[in-house]
Formats: C-alpha cells, structure tokens, sequence
C-alpha cells in the first residue's frame, strides 16, 4: 500500500500546478513567493526528522541503517497460488433421527421397558406386556397379520429371513410358511421363554431397517398398554433437513456435498440424500412451494449429539477450479473503475508496479484474479495486519 500511496502523491503532483514556480513579481512578489514555499520547508523537515527517528529508534533497538533501510522498504507481500474457490451459502436446519417409529403392545400390563438410549439390535426385545416380548426384527414390510401354516406372501419371506439370521434352521427362506417354518419358529419361542404356538401374532415382532435406539418412553412398568404407545425408537443414523425456498433449488442437488455445522461447532460433511417440494397454502389461498432437503452425514458416527437439534448446512454457490488467487486485500481501486495489484519482485524489494486485474469469484477471503504479468507465484503487496 505504501507503494501506491506513493504513486498516487505523484499523480497528483504531476495534476496540480507546480507550488514552486516562480510567479511574476509584483511590488510584494518575493515575499508571496518565500511564503509559499514555506509550507514545502517545514514540511521537508518534518519528513527528514521522521526518517532521522526512525533510523535512530533502529540502531537503538541493535539495527544497523542499512536493515533498517531495508525492513522500510521491504513491504508486506503474498503469492498469487492456483486453487479451487468455493463460494458457499449457509441456511439453518434440523438435526434428528432419520427415522422414527412408536412401539405398541398388546393389550395387558407393561411388565419390562428398556432404558432410554439404549440400542436394540436383530433378536433384542423392544418391550413386554404380561412378559411376552416384542421382539426387534430387520425390514421394510411392517408386521400387519398372524404367520402361521399356509400363508403366504413376501412378509412371510421377509421374516423366514431374519429367523434364519438368528440361527435357527430346518425350513427354505422362500414366501410359504410351512410345518418347517412352525418347528424352527417353536424352538425360537421357547428360548424366548414364551408359550410354543409356532405361530406368530403382529404384535410379537417389530421391523425395522436396521437398529433402533430407544429416545423415548411413554409408558412405565405396571401402566396398562392397552395397545397404546409405549416407546419411541429412532434408527441410530442421524440427518439434517433443511427448507430451501424454490428460487434456492440450485443450491440442493441430489448426490452434492455439503457441511453440517453442529451446535457445538463440530462440521460434518455430509450429502444431499432426497429432495421433496412441499405446497403450502396461506391465509390468502396463495400456494408457497418450498423444497425439503434432506442431508446424510458421510460418517453417521461422527455426529454424537444426543437428541434433536439445530444444525447449519453449507451448501456450494459456486465453485471454480484451478484459478489464480490473491487475498481480496491486495486489491487496489483505481480511480477510473476496476482493480490493479501492486508487483514486486521475487525478492519482495524496492518499489512495485500496478497491474491491472480482471476479479472473478470471491470466497473465504480470497479472490479470482487474471491479466498480463499475473502467473502463479508472482508476489503482490498485501496491507499489514
């Protein structure tokens, strides 16, 4: 900046008419003359006075004038570097389960619940009533009837599978429920400690897509289910959602990367999962569509805050690669429109020279530069700090 500070004074020096010429002589002329260049004198001297302290305060200090000379002259200076610009917008979210189920039971008392925050896997009992379990299962197809011999269906294949993960054989995994199936399902029953009917009621079992965690109970032992809710489970995976409005769906692409902010300053990098757009009426009947963008963590087990939160969710505005780059305060404003830099050598000394730059995108202080004598590695004089 001193450079084109300096370079400035000299414009407009080169502008203003010069203070030291000698006007024609009237009957005062000497003495307007001899007074006009007494602001220049004292101010000449000032200066002098100025470069005298400053060289005395260096020797002071164990410098000799030739570094201090040098350090004076020596401005501050950074490299042009090539690197990839990242423009982002950051929009508020909610962090919570990515899915979320009420466990009922059947009608009787509530005999055994597990703790809060505790996780349920493939085999594990959710909940019992009059201590018959509700036993936690892996799928997609929700238990809606009683198994038993004869049925048929892909529910039916659906847990032939699962009993045949928990170890238990004898039967083909097909989508018929046989004697085969009874026999190998009596055995699990009786090392659940529960009648052996070989028959399996909709209450019995729960499904889910993987394991759950318990975040919620709404029932305690001795209470009267009733069929009533009695706990909450969540899978253990965590999303963010966050509500973009339709003139922001450039910013949400299925499969884009992103950053999840947690509240406690934890970033996470995560990815666009799904997009759903949601209509909504106002008070006037006018229809307001907004997107709902959903977020997944890249590592699910990196977010460890507990239960439902705010999260901030950094999405990419643009993005441009391989471009050259200088700190955005290295720029200078000229006077007729448009920016320069300020050159310096490779050694950083002496006096720079403008450059006129183009100016591309600006992201994390940094701004896309390009124009003649600009190349990666070229040093550009940056303010002091």
């Amino acid at each position: 900046m001193r450079g084109a500070a300096l370079r400035g004074l000299e414009v407009i020096r080169r502008d203003t008419p010069d203070q030291g010429a000698i006007e024609p002589r009237g009957e005062h002329g000497s003495r307007s003359t001899a007074l006009r260049r007494w602001p220049f004198i004292l101010g000449a001297i000032v200066l002098v006075a100025g470069v005298g302290l400053t060289i005395a305060a260096a020797r002071g200090f164990g410098f000799s004038d030739t570094a201090a000379a040098e350090t004076a002259a020596k401005p501050d200076t950074a490299e042009v570097t090539k690197q990839t610009l990242v423009e982002t917008t950051e929009k508020t979210g909610a962090l919570a389960y990515a899915a979320e189920s009420k466990i009922r039971g059947a009608a009787g008392t509530v005999t055994w619940l597990p703790d809060l925050g505790s996780t349920i896997e493939r085999g594990g009992v959710l909940v019992k009533v009059d201590q018959t379990p509700t036993v936690m299962l892996y799928g997609g197809i929700p238990a809606y009837r009683t198994l038993e011999p004869g049925v048929e269906g892909d529910d039916v294949r659906q847990f032939e599978e699962n009993l045949a993960a928990l170890g238990y054989t004898g039967f083909d995994v097909d989508t018929k429920y046989r004697s085969a199936t009874a026999e190998a399902v009596e055995k699990w029953q009786k090392d659940l400690g529960v009648e052996k009917t070989g028959v399996v009621t909709s209450d019995f079992v729960h499904y889910a897509a993987g394991p759950v965690q318990v975040t919620a109970r709404s029932a305690a032992l001795g209470d009267s289910s009733g069929g009533a809710e009695l706990l909450t489970v969540s899978s253990r995976e965590r999303t963010a959602t966050v509500d973009l409005q339709s003139s922001e769906s450039g910013y949400a692409v299925i499969g884009s990367a992103v950053t999840v902010t947690l509240p406690d300053g934890q970033a996470v990098p995560g990815t666009v999962a799904s997009i759903e757009s949601v209509v909504t009426n106002d008070a006037q009947g006018q229809k307001t569509t907004t997107l709902k963008v959903t977020v997944k963590p890249d590592d699910p087990a990196a977010i460890t805050v507990a239960g439902a939160s705010t999260a901030k969710i950094a999405f990419t505005a643009e993005r441009r690669d391989d471009v050259l780059a200088v700190p955005v305060n290295a720029l200078l404003a000229l006077a007729e429109g448009g920016y320069a830099v300020e050159v310096v050598d490779s050694k950083g000394k002496g006096k720079g020279k403008l450059v006129g730059v183009e100016t591309g995108l600006f992201a994390n202080g940094l701004v896309e530069v390009s124009g003649d004598g600009i190349a990666e590695g070229t040093k550009v004089v940056v303010p002091s700090s």
